[in-house]
């Protein structure tokens, strides 16, 4: 089969390598309909230090299952399913809690262990927790895009804002206009927030946002744009701010625009350690910091629901699709900004 290998930063190939066969009993194998190249990709695209061995890539993938192992009792082979970017059992004392990303036998794509999803042909581990089956879909239905959201980035800008506890009322700061950012003002809009600010600078993004659901839009950066938040909250600040880039300088601007009381929740990776969180920032102002990786798992079957009856379309924010040979020109497309996100059709 044909998978997606990183072997550097801006070293992204197309390599021939065997198909995965089922290793466990709870394993299935999922044939590939749509993957898509992440902006957490965009990470190591930057900064992987040369390797011969190369790193699978992909964690978003919806597909068709082909092959389950013995101890799979949900699916069955020609089930239509979602693979959450993580897998999970999804009974475990934290799946339970809500956080199966910290599910006890759980783990993520992108290793040579389990492979990544940027692939033909994927095996998926704990397959019954992880894999969710989508009734009454085939591979040439129009929702497919917005289907492939709930992978990951329309979730995780669902898991910014319920982390946030967007509601009736709320002002609302989205920082960044990347998929992740865009997905979350959708996500705030369905919680009913009264105003949404999308921090972007990219026209085409943000009147994306827009017709998601933001209110204002602030292209500063920086000092200038917190300035700019404060004015257009009457100098009050935002009852809860999105952090969806994970560098420095938007955790900063978060910190800079949260009102007294209020929620920063984060779901940009962070590129970070060291944090500037003191007295000055967060403590003075009695502010939650709050966000990480997102179990969209506990959200999915509900956002399957709203997908098929036409209530979201996230899948908008695919601009640009390559098969599987042009996934490295995906990444570069993304890299340079001349795509927001690319989809990847098999």
């Amino acid at each position: 089969m044909k998978a997606t290998y990183m072997y550097g930063a801006g070293d992204v190939r197309i390599e021939n390598v065997p198909d995965p066969v089922i290793k466990h009993p709870t394993d299935a194998i999922v044939r590939a309909v749509r993957s898509c190249v992440c902006g957490s990709d965009l990470h190591p695209y930057h900064s992987m230090p040369q390797s011969g061995a190369g790193r699978p890539m992909g964690h978003e993938m919806i597909g068709v299952v082909e092959e389950t192992g013995s101890a799979v009792s949900t699916l069955k082979k020609g089930d239509f399913v979602i693979a959450p970017f993580a897998f999970q059992d999804n009974t475990c004392v934290f799946c339970r809690e809500g956080f199966q990303t910290s599910c006890l036998h759980g783990g993520f794509y992108g290793n040579p262990e389990v492979g990544g999803l940027q692939a033909e042909l994927a095996r998926i581990p704990q397959a019954d927790g992880s894999l969710v089956v989508v009734p009454g879909i085939d591979e040439s239905s129009e929702l497919l895009p917005s289907l492939l959201t709930l992978s990951d980035v329309y979730l995780t800008g669902y898991h910014a804002a319920h982390m946030g506890r967007v509601s009736a009322g709320k002002t609302v700061t989205v920082i960044g206009d990347g998929a992740v950012g865009l997905s979350a003002v959708l996500a705030a809009r369905q919680l009913g927030a009264e105003r949404i600010i999308l921090m972007g600078r990219h026209a085409s993004r943000t009147d994306l946002g827009i017709e998601f659901g933001a209110t204002d839009v602030v292209a500063e950066r920086g000092e200038e744009g917190i300035a700019k938040v404060m004015e257009l909250t009457g100098g009050e600040g935002s009852h809860v701010v999105l952090e969806a880039v994970g560098h420095m300088p938007a955790y900063e601007q978060a910190y800079g625009v949260v009102r007294p009381g209020g929620v920063i929740s984060r779901v940009g990776v962070p590129q970070y350690e060291e944090a500037p969180v003191g007295f000055g920032s967060l403590f003075g102002k009695n502010a939650t910091l709050t966000g990480g990786p997102a179990p969209v798992r506990a959200y999915m079957e509900p956002a399957i629901q709203q997908v098929l009856n036409g209530e979201i379309n996230p899948g908008r924010v695919f601009d640009r699709s390559v098969g599987i040979d042009g996934v490295p020109t995906g990444y570069r497309a993304m890299n340079n900004r001349e795509a927001l996100k690319v989809l990847v059709t098999f």
